[in-house]
C-alpha cells in the first residue's frame, strides 16, 4: 500500500504555482532569429581577429531577442529598435561613469531611478527603461574599447541585425499579422458561443477570457498601426470595421449563456467561415443558414451574426462610418508628452523608481566598499528581478536563484569542454534559440536559458573558463538577497495597495458602465469603450492577482481571500451586457429605481474592498420586480457581496 506524504512535506501552493511552467506555443521563426542573429556577430568578429568586439555585438542581440515578442512587423520596428537607442544611451553613460568610484554609485542609481519611473508608461517604454540600466550596469562595470562609441554601436548593431532578420518577410507579408489577429478573434467568439448556453461554465468562462485578451490584441496591432497613418488606408479600414462588427457578438453571448439553452451549432460554424474569409483577405462565404430566432436572446444573437458577414464579406467600407471602439489614438508628439507628464506626476512611478535606484545604489555601495569579483553582476541581478511591472518580487528572486543554479550546470558543460575560438559559434548557435522558446515558460526558465550564454560571451571578453561560474553563482544571490531585503520586505507597500484599490475602481467602474448601460443618452460606441475598458481593467487585476498568489503568506494569503470576487465582477460585467443586449431586442426595459439600487449596492461594495484589508460582512439581500431584465444582475451583485463576508 502507497504510503502518503506528511502534511509537513507538502510543498505550499505559493511554491507549486511559481515553479509550474506556463504553457506556450514555441515560436519557431524567433528561434530561427536568435540562433542566426547572435551567432553572425560573433562569427564576423573573429573572422576580423576582433572576437570581442563580436562579443559585444552579441549581447546587443540578446537584448534584440528578449524584445523580439511582436507578430505585427510595425510593431517589432517599436519592441526592438526603440530599446535598443536607449541602450546605448545607457551602455555610453555607463562608460563614461566607468572607474569614477563613487561618481559611477552615484550615475547608476539616478539611471535606476530613471529607469523604474518610465517602466511605468507601457510595454515599449518598460524595455527600454530595462535595457537603459542594464546596459548602464555593464558599462559602468567592465572595460570596454575605445573611442567611446565603439561599443555602443557593436550593442545597437547586434540588436539591429535582430530587428532586419525579423523584418525579411515584410514585404512579402504585410498586414498579415493584423488579419490574423482580427480573424483570431472571430475563432475565439465561435467558441465563446460554442460554449454559452451550456453547462460548461468554467470553460465559457476561460473563453471569454480570452476573447478579451485576443480583442484587445487586435484593436492594438490595428491602432498602433493606425497612429502612423495620416488617413485610413483601405486595409485598415476593413480591417477595423470587421473587428468592430464582431463587438455585438460577443456581446449577445453573456445574453446566450443565461439563456442556459446552447446555440445550434450552425452559429459557431459561421462565424469559424467568417474568420477563414478574413484571415484569407476575401474568401467567399458560405451563404448563412440560421434557425429562425424566436427569443430576444436569439435575435440578438442572430443580428450580431448577420451583421457581421456583412461586414466580412463587403468589398470595401466606408471609412465616414467606422467608428473606433476605443476612440481615435492622439498624434506621437501629444501621446509622449502626456506619457511624460504622467511619469513626472505619478505618485506610482515615483515610488517604483526610488525602490529600483534604492536597491541598485546599496549594490553599487555594496560592492564598492568589499571586493567581490565581476560585480556588476549584481546590479544586473537586481534590475531583472526588481523591475517593478515584470510580476512579483519574491518570486522573481526566488526563480532567478533556481535559474541561474540550472543555467550554471550547462554553462560549466560549455565552458570545460568547448576551447575558445570557432568552436564558440555553433554553440551559441545552438543555445541561442532557447532564450526565445523557453522565456514564455516562465521567468526561471527564461534565466536558464539566458544564463549560458552570457557566460560564454563573458569568456570571450575576460577567457576565465569556469572560474566564471562561483562568482556568477554568489553575485546572483547577493543581488536576490538585496532585492528581497531592501526591495520587498523594507517596503511598506502591502498587497492591499498595490491590487486592492485596482479592484475597488473596476467595482466602481462597474456601477458607471450599469448606468450607462440603460441610459438612453449613451450611444453603443460608449457602452462598447466601457465594456472593453472593464474586461482589459479586469484582466490586468486577474494577472496581479494570479503575480500575488505566488508570493508567500500574508500576501499570497490575503490575495486567495479576495481571488473569487474577481470572477464575481467579471460575472457582473456579463450579466449587465446581457441585459442591455435582451432590452435592445425587446425585453422590457428596467426602472430606474432599479438601476439605482444595484448600482449602490456596487459602489457600497467597491468601498468595502477598498477600506478593508481582508473580507468583511455584507448586506446581501437584492430585490426587485418578478421576471426583470435586471433579475440575473441582481443575483450576481449579490453573490459578489456574499463573497466580501467572511466564511
Amino acid at each position: 500500500m502507497p504510503r502518503e506524504f506528511p502534511i509537513s512535506l507538502t510543498p505550499p501552493d505559493w511554491l507549486v504555482r511559481n515553479l509550474t511552467p506556463q504553457q506556450a506555443p514555441v515560436n519557431r521563426p524567433a528561434m530561427a532569429r536568435a540562433a542566426l542573429g547572435m551567432s553572425l556577430p560573433l562569427a564576423l568578429g573573429l573572422a576580423a581577429g576582433h572576437p570581442a568586439y563580436g562579443a559585444l555585438a552579441s549581447m546587443g542581440a540578446l537584448s534584440g531577442v528578449i524584445g523580439d515578442t511582436a507578430d505585427a512587423y510595425r510593431m517589432r520596428v517599436l519592441n526592438i529598435a526603440v530599446p535598443q537607442l536607449f541602450g546605448a544611451v545607457g551602455v555610453t553613460l555607463g562608460a563614461l561613469a566607468h572607474g569614477h568610484g563613487w561618481y559611477a554609485v552615484a550615475a547608476v542609481t539616478g539611471v535606476a531611478l530613471v529607469s523604474g519611473m518610465i517602466s511605468t508608461i507601457g510595454a515599449v517604454a518598460s524595455v527600454s527603461g530595462l535595457l537603459l540600466l542594464l546596459n548602464c550596469v555593464v558599462g559602468a562595470g567592465l572595460p570596454l574599447p575605445s573611442p567611446w562609441w565603439l561599443a555602443p554601436a557593436l550593442m545597437t548593431g547586434g540588436g539591429l541585425l535582430v530587428l532586419l532578420l525579423a523584418l525579411l518577410a515584410w514585404p512579402l507579408r504585410a498586414g498579415v499579422p493584423e488579419r490574423a489577429a482580427v480573424a483570431a478573434t472571430y475563432r475565439t467568439a465561435a467558441d465563446l458561443l460554442a460554449a454559452a448556453g451550456t453547462d460548461r461554465t468554467e470553460e465559457y468562462e476561460e473563453t471569454r477570457r480570452a476573447v478579451t485578451q485576443s480583442l484587445n490584441e487586435a484593436y492594438d496591432l490595428i491602432l498602433a498601426r493606425r497612429a502612423r497613418h495620416h488617413g485610413r488606408s483601405r486595409e485598415l479600414t476593413r480591417l477595423l470595421a470587421q473587428l468592430n462588427a464582431i463587438t455585438p457578438v460577443i456581446e449577445a453571448a453573456p445574453a446566450a449563456h443565461l439563456a442556459a439553452r446552447p446555440l445550434p451549432p450552425q452559429i459557431p460554424r459561421a462565424l469559424h467561415h467568417l474568420a477563414r474569409s478574413v484571415a484569407a483577405d476575401g474568401t467567399p462565404v458560405p451563404p448563412l443558414r440560421l434557425p429562425v430566432p424566436t427569443t430576444e436572446t436569439a435575435r440578438a444573437v442572430d443580428h450580431a451574426l448577420r451583421h457581421a458577414a456583412e461586414v466580412v464579406t463587403a468589398p470595401d467600407a466606408d471609412p465616414r462610418g467606422i467608428d473606433d471602439r476605443l476612440g481615435r489614438p492622439a498624434a506621437l508628439g501629444i501621446r509622449t508628452a502626456r506619457a511624460a507628464r504622467n511619469v513626472v506626476l505619478s505618485a506610482n512611478s515615483w515610488r517604483y523608481g526610488v525602490r529600483l535606484a534604492v536597491c541598485i545604489g546599496t549594490a553599487q555601495a555594496l560592492v564598492s566598499l568589499i571586493p567581490v569579483p565581476r560585480s556588476y553582476w549584481v546590479a544586473l541581478t537586481i534590475t531583472f528581478v526588481l523591475k517593478p511591472d515584470f510580476g512579483s518580487v519574491f518570486s522573481r528572486a526566488l526563480l532567478r536563484a533556481l535559474g541561474t543554479v540550472a543555467g550554471l550546470v550547462l554553462a560549466a558543460v560549455v565552458l570545460a569542454d568547448v576551447p575558445l575560438g570557432w568552436w564558440d559559434v555553433p554553440v551559441l548557435f545552438l543555445l541561442a534559440p532557447l532564450v526565445p522558446a523557453l522565456t514564455p515558460r516562465g521567468y526561471g526558465y527564461q534565466t536558464a536559458a539566458i544564463t549560458p550564454v552570457i557566460l560564454l560571451l563573458s569568456d570571450i571578453l575576460n577567457h576565465q573558463g569556469t572560474a566564471l561560474l562561483l562568482p556568477r553563482l554568489n553575485d546572483s544571490l547577493i543581488g536576490c538577497a538585496i532585492a528581497l531585503t531592501a526591495g520587498y520586505l523594507f517596503w511598506p507597500e502591502s498587497w492591499h495597495t498595490r491590487v486592492g484599490d485596482r479592484l475597488a475602481d473596476a467595482v466602481a467602474d462597474t456601477a458607471a458602465y450599469v448606468e450607462a448601460a440603460f441610459h438612453p443618452g449613451t450611444t453603443p460606441a460608449a457602452r462598447a469603450r466601457m465594456r472593453r475598458r472593464l474586461y482589459h481593467d479586469l484582466s490586468v487585476i486577474r494577472t496581479e492577482f494570479q503575480r500575488a498568489l505566488t508570493e508567500p503568506p500574508p500576501t499570497g494569503r490575503r490575495a486567495a481571500a479576495w481571488w473569487p470576487l474577481v470572477v464575481a465582477v467579471e460575472r457582473i460585467v456579463d450579466a449587465t451586457t446581457a441585459a442591455r443586449v435582451r432590452v435592445r431586442h425587446g425585453a422590457a426595459p428596467p426602472s430606474s429605481h432599479e438601476i439605482t439600487q444595484v448600482t449602490l449596492q456596487l459602489r457600497e461594495l467597491s468601498e468595502g474592498v477598498r477600506n478593508a484589508d481582508s473580507p468583511t460582512a455584507v448586506r446581501t439581500d437584492l430585490t426587485g420586480p418578478a421576471g426583470s431584465v435586471l433579475e440575473p444582475l441582481r443575483q450576481e451583485v449579490a453573490a459578489a457581496r456574499a463573497l466580501t463576508s467572511p466564511h
